[in-house]
């Protein structure tokens, strides 16, 4: 990866590619820098900068640069600081919403709020959000509290695009009839009355300004010569329109983006502008400094299946380095399995375990591979989230099995009131009274006493809690404890609860632990399982002596390892119906499907040495359906990956019919599933009877016949009838 030194003030083009210095030097006009993964895009942006102060002249005072997060923009500012000189950096390098808070700082006084106004950070917004629904006398549960921040971000930017004028300025007739509001009309009310913004109102607010104050906005387009975004893909509307309007006097906008990384489209993104945007002029940075040319050619193929980007093909002069790897395995114990062999072996190479990710589609997959790693002593973090056995919904779901098994108190004060049934603390503390003075559990305590809360609304949801309980303890001992699981996932109203919550992974997670007691049972002898014994077996994995700290294996979401990179990297689930994900497909049909190989192709450019990408057999919760390899598998072009594992053919024709089936379900007409089978990159030559063919197993044939459309072909490779194969026309080459 390029790296970077202090410079000489007077060299600000010293280390520069050619690209990256025409970029540079680029100042005048509308420019668009289409910088590939690991293409040294932030290099280009700090030798701008100094490129615009020392060779130019321009004051820092005139030139903004936004970026998305405060990490970035600090990183910038350090970076910059050494080119030319710490007192030339102003406070203009930083976040699209650390700009609009200096926007407001000035001119929030003409809206009637205080210069001094309040920014609402997460804990905050929660806190408020609680308040008003104690005040509408709704649940104050996380799940309500996540629901009502959402309903108030839509209702700025679709329901009410003036709620500005509305509901927050001195003289808005919001304060006429307060008890008929909405909840999220009073959580704008509240934030008025104590002059406080959340981060959605710091990007309308500004918009509002620019609109309403004509000063104003000629202000900051006389004030800012220069203006450059930096991850411009993942800029949403508003943005957008905050750029447009600050450069629209001297239209010196420099954007830096690359719409193949663009995988924040499911949360407002807009990479069709930066696709779309009219600039002057568009410079491209090809050239890679993190991978190895093996690994950018997989990466490539992948995402030349795209039809909505701005085409490139990355490059690198880095050394040559191993094939990726494709590994096929049976079932997902043995995925895992695979993957951890992996890093031992290269851990035994000399390579750190911190030098190593593992990267999924979805949080849940983490759970197979957490508890292999475990098994064999390797050191890991969860990186940006929980680790599997931790997670909330999880830790509910084994306390029920728990208190089943035996009286636990600690299980029966987590379940007791989950999902909610009106039986709060002040119910609790009185059921540990009567435990404590009876000498009996509090699961016993409850059903001695549930009468006194008759009358209450908590009394039958009790009730079906202690029948619940009690059918489980007598079905215990004939019940498998997958039957019994699912049986309290549903009864308890926990599986509704997480269906109606619109974090999603928390149900696949739960998903996700009912198949894997499953699969537990499978490699079992009946008579040895029962629910104690899988406690106990599974308490090594929820209370595993875990210490992240130091040298250690990162697991992470695809998503979570943007913008980050590793030696060695391996992509596990590359299941159809897993990545792709059909419930994305689902809800945002071919942009989905674009979307989802986008993050593919984030996946493969994270890796700097060694790739290995797995899938593998079995039956597929989140599609309903058994697993075949993913459709991204079948895109990558013959020859580039190293095939490990015994894949039947036929797999990759269930891959095809799966992707289908799944795209007819969602609408998308998908040239990677109706032109092209695994491994062909969708260019297959057309065969005909006759025709000689080279089969990596079974030698030199000759075409008998042709079938379905061309997509198979009957070979015989002998002198009888007995020799010939039906096969997918993809694993046959033709020959001259």
């Amino acid at each position: 990866m390029q790296t970077d030194t202090p410079e000489n003030t007077d060299s600000v083009f010293s280390g520069l590619n050619e690209r990256q210095r025409e970029a540079v030097e680029a100042t005048e006009g509308q420019v668009r820098l289409v910088a590939g993964a690991g293409s040294g895009k932030t290099r280009v942006l700090v030798h701008r900068f100094a490129h615009l102060v020392n060779n130019l002249g321009i004051d820092p005072a005139n030139i903004l640069c936004m970026t998305f997060t405060n990490k970035a923009a600090q990183e910038m500012r350090t970076r910059i600081a050494t080119m030319v000189g710490a007192g030339s950096v102003n406070d203009f390098v930083c976040t699209i919403h650390g700009f609009c808070v200096k926007v407001l700082r000035r001119d929030i006084y003409r809206l009637g709020f205080p210069a001094n106004f309040t920014i609402l950070d997460e804990a905050d917004t929660e806190q408020l959000a609680k308040q008003v629904l104690e005040l509408h006398g709704l649940d104050r549960t996380k799940k309500e509290v996540r629901q009502l921040s959402r309903e108030v971000a839509q209702f700025k930017y679709a329901v009410c695009p003036k709620y500005i004028e509305r509901y927050m300025l001195p003289d808005s007739p919001r304060f006429t009839n307060t008890a008929a509001m909405k909840p999220a009309e009073s959580f704008i009310h509240y934030q008025t009355l104590n002059y406080c913004l959340d981060f959605d109102d710091l990007i309308l607010f500004t918009l509002h300004l620019f609109a309403r104050f004509e000063d104003v906005r000629q202000y900051w387009q006389q004030t800012l010569n220069y203006v450059m975004i930096d991850e411009a893909q993942d800029c949403n509307g508003s943005d957008w329109k905050i750029a447009r309007i600050i450069t629209a006097l001297y239209r010196n906008l420099f954007v830096v983006g690359d719409p193949d990384q663009a995988i924040y489209e499911w949360r407002g993104a807009r990479p069709g502008e930066f696709i779309d945007w009219q600039a002057d002029a568009t410079i491209v940075l090809p050239q890679n400094y993190r991978s190895t040319p093996e690994i950018l050619a997989v990466a490539n193929s992948v995402i030349s299946h795209n039809r909505r980007r701005i085409p490139k093909e990355l490059f690198t002069r880095n050394p040559s380095g191993t094939r990726p790897v494709h590994i096929h395995c049976s079932d997902e114990t043995r995925e895992a399995r695979a993957i951890v062999r992996e890093i031992e072996r290269l851990h035994r190479d000399g390579s750190a375990y911190g030098k190593m990710a593992i990267l999924y589609r979805a949080s849940y997959m983490s759970r197979g591979l957490e508890q292999e790693l475990l098994r064999r002593s390797i050191p890991y973090t969860i990186w940006g989230g929980v680790r599997f056995f931790e997670r909330k919904e999880i830790k509910d779901a084994l306390a029920y099995l728990r208190l089943i098994a035996r009286n636990d108190n600690l299980s029966f004060a987590r379940i007791v009131n989950t999902p909610s049934r009106r039986f709060g603390n002040t119910s609790l503390g009185k059921i540990r009274d009567y435990s404590r003075q009876e000498n009996i559990p509090c699961y016993e305590a409850l059903k001695l006493h549930i009468e006194e809360w008759k009358g209450t609304r908590a009394y039958k949801p009790l009730q079906e809690f202690i029948s619940l309980i009690e059918t489980a303890r007598a079905e215990m001992l004939t019940t498998s404890v997958s039957e019994l699981l699912n049986k309290v996932l549903k009864e308890s109203g926990l599986t509704r609860m997480l269906r109606e919550d619109t974090e999603t992974e928390r149900l696949e997670n739960v998903e996700e632990l009912l198949s894997s007691v499953r699969h537990y049972e499978s490699r079992r002898d009946p008579d040895e399982i029962s629910l104690p014994v899988y406690l106990q077996d599974i308490a090594m994995y929820t209370n595993a002596d875990h210490r992240p700290e130091g040298d250690c294996v990162r697991l992470m979401t695809i998503h979570q390892s943007k913008g980050l990179e590793f030696d060695h990297v391996m992509v596990c689930g590359l299941s159809e119906g897993v990545f792709p994900s059909h419930r994305s497909l689902r809800e945002r049909r071919m942009e989905a499907l674009e979307e989802e190989r986008r993050l593919m192709y984030v996946a493969v450019t994270r890796a700097r040495r060694t790739l290995c990408l797995t899938e593998s057999e079995g039956y597929n919760v989140q599609s309903s359906t058994d697993k075949y390899p993913s459709r991204f598998l079948a895109e990558i072009a013959d020859g580039l990956l190293l095939h490990e594992g015994k894949l039947d053919p036929s797999l990759w024709e269930g891959s095809r019919m799966l992707a289908r089936a799944i795209d007819a379900e969602t609408g998308i007409t998908s040239a990677a599933t109706s032109g092209g089978e695994a491994g062909d990159g969708g260019n297959q030559e057309a065969l005909r009877p006759g025709q000689r063919v080279a089969h990596q197993y079974f030698g030199i044939g000759t075409v008998v016949d042709v079938e379905r459309g061309g997509l198979k072909a009957r070979v015989r490779f002998g002198d009888d009838a007995a020799s010939e194969r039906s096969l997918l026309t993809r694993v046959l080459r033709p020959l001259p």
